[in-house]
């Protein structure tokens, strides 16, 4: 997604390094499954990560893993999923950040705001 009208990688990563949080909500959207895509009717490829939504992570080390989003850190453009978790150098673990890139949702709650969202893209 272009955040500028330049095409110069150094001005794309200084405009979402320094993106306001409105403009950072989009940075986050993730790819809908075929089967979601079917049950909800929809051409759109993805749509914004909602905490409780279930995902599945496609690349990395946990590659094939499904769980629940725990968390949706804008701030650091990261995707917090339960279960996955690393330890730290002080033998403490937290969860492991994904990057939404990496990521494929299965299902979640489209109810309000989301059906409206979904319903402006077209129907299949």
């Amino acid at each position: 997604m272009m955040l500028t009208s330049s095409k110069q990688r150094r001005k794309q990563r200084k405009a979402r390094f320094t993106a306001p949080m409105h403009k950072r909500q989009r940075l986050v959207n993730v790819h809908i499954s075929k089967e979601l895509k079917q049950k909800l009717k929809t051409k759109r490829r993805s749509i914004g990560i909602r905490k409780g939504d279930k995902v599945k992570i496609m690349c990395g080390s946990k590659k094939g893993f499904i769980g629940k989003v725990a968390e949706v850190d804008l701030r650091s453009l990261k995707i917090l999923v339960e279960g996955t978790t690393t330890r730290k150098a002080k033998g403490t673990e937290v969860l492991l950040p994904v990057d939404p890139s990496n990521l494929l949702l299965l299902d979640g709650d489209f109810e309000k705001n989301r059906k409206e969202i979904l319903d402006r893209s077209g129907k299949v």
